[in-house]
């Protein structure tokens, strides 16, 4: 029985990591001092106009010495090291096909190593190829919900896609580029809710398998 608890503890640490990382991400924006992309004046943070590197930068787009810097980055250290080993659980349980799980693993693993690299000098480098490993990711989790019944997590798999492509293609085109900031955050909850769905799925799917044995 407490083997069995620990490891329900384990399977959720996606979810708890997640959980975490918004109280963190937050707590961050109540510290960062001002500006913005459409007004460097303004004061605090901007959920329509600041985007979420902003609270990771040394000093705010007001110039200011930025407060929430450490508190952002421990913020995405968490998010980076629960998506990661969602991807690993992901691979490891649901995954059929071998070269997807190959796929899941591995380009999992990068993206997330890329993304907590963000805040640093190769901030720009570091977005490309997290959003480059990111879609390999999600399209092979794709794959494998499709070989599956979950009609709902199909949806929302093909929304999260549409989404991360369109911020893609703002991000490098620059067209309507206003509105980045706040498609952003609408991504980031629309992922993060699908993939704490996934990991809830997959805890009961976990546990029925636990059953029979």
């Amino acid at each position: 029985m407490k083997e069995q608890r620990n490891i329900r503890l384990i399977g959720f640490l996606p979810t708890i990591g997640i959980i975490l990382f918004i109280g963190l991400f937050v707590y961050s924006s109540f510290l960062y001092p001002g500006g913005s992309q459409v007004n460097l004046e303004s004061v605090g943070f901007d959920w329509v106009n600041n985007y979420w590197c902003n609270l990771m930068n040394e000093r705010a787009m007001n110039n200011m010495i930025n407060p929430a810097r450490p508190f952002a980055i421990a913020a995405m250290f968490v998010l980076c090291l629960s998506l990661m080993l969602f991807f690993i659980q992901f691979a490891g349980n649901f995954t059929k096909n071998p070269i997807w799980k190959i796929i899941i693993l591995i380009f999992g693993i990068l993206s997330m190593v890329s993304a907590f690299l963000m805040f640093t000098e190769f901030h720009d480098l570091m977005t490309t190829l997290s959003s480059i490993f990111g879609v390999l990711v999600v399209l092979g989790i794709i794959w494998e919900i499709y070989q599956s019944n979950m009609t709902n997590y199909k949806i929302g798999g093909i929304i999260c896609i549409a989404l991360l492509g369109l911020n893609n293609y703002i991000y490098y085109s620059q067209q309507f580029i206003l509105f980045l900031p706040l498609l952003q955050k609408l991504t980031f909850a629309l992922v993060l809710g699908w993939i704490i769905g996934l990991n809830f799925k997959m805890m009961r799917k976990n546990k029925s398998q636990i059953s029979l044995k």
